[in-house]
């Protein structure tokens, strides 16, 4: 396990940047499209952000661990973990800090037994039922999707804040709420007792709101932490 992956919820709210380069840069060539998603993730480690998870799973395996690579190296230095959204493969090759796994992928335990000792391991959750089958080899849990979120399927029924408080009381490493966060948002998550959030727009729509993206990315940080620290204070 990560000494990493203990200390990225007790030094405050844990931040994942999941990435759509599409939903980014709509519309723009592939290569545009890459370029511009390093530039984001910089500023994301710039911004103090803890982790990017790199989803890009209609990207081949070579193009997608250059992307990796490029984002280890433009990250390097930082507090940022990189890590691969369920490809190991790539996560290894890339020199990333870890992977994300899907709740039907392989088993942490056979990724442990391949990857350095320092990786990062996380897996998507969905419902509570296996909750504590998973979490002897992890480093944290994403659940979600916790509200209605425009990334995901109309067809997917939000679990709702009640199915996250299960989840969280069951776990017992950090969980990680995912699915229509916005900052609205965030107090109750907090207050359900999660030791973080991930997603996608909020993160586009603030980089865009900032006079760069730097700049629009760490006025975020600021707020979340904020408001991280005001939950938590009340409980």
């Amino acid at each position: 396990m990560n000494p990493k992956g203990e200390t990225l919820s007790t030094r405050g709210p844990l931040i994942c940047l999941v990435t759509d380069r599409q939903r980014l840069s709509p519309g723009d060539s592939l290569d545009c499209q890459v370029n511009n998603l390093v530039t984001f993730v910089t500023s994301a480690a710039e911004a103090g952000i803890g982790v990017v998870q790199v989803r890009e799973r209609d990207l081949s395996g070579r193009v997608l661990t250059s992307l990796v690579s490029q984002c280890v190296k433009a990250t390097a230095g930082s507090a940022m973990h990189v890590v691969v959204n369920d490809r190991a493969d790539v996560a290894l090759a890339s020199g990333a800090a870890g992977v994300h796994l899907r709740e039907d992928s392989v088993k942490a335990e056979r990724v442990r037994t391949i990857s350095p000792p320092s990786w990062l391991v996380s897996r998507a959750v969905h419902d509570s039922s296996r909750v504590l089958s998973m979490s002897s080899t992890l480093d944290y849990l994403v659940f979600g999707t916790v509200f209605p979120s425009p990334s995901k399927a109309m067809t997917d029924v939000p679990a709702g804040l009640g199915v996250l408080e299960r989840v969280i009381s069951q776990s017992e490493i950090p969980v990680v709420a995912i699915g229509g966060v916005n900052e609205d948002r965030l107090k109750k998550v907090w207050m359900a007792g999660a030791a973080g959030f991930a997603g996608i727009g909020l993160f586009i729509e603030s980089a865009r709101a900032g006079s760069t993206w730097t700049a629009g990315l760490t006025n975020l940080v600021q707020r979340v932490r904020r408001s991280f620290d005001s939950a938590r204070s009340h409980v």
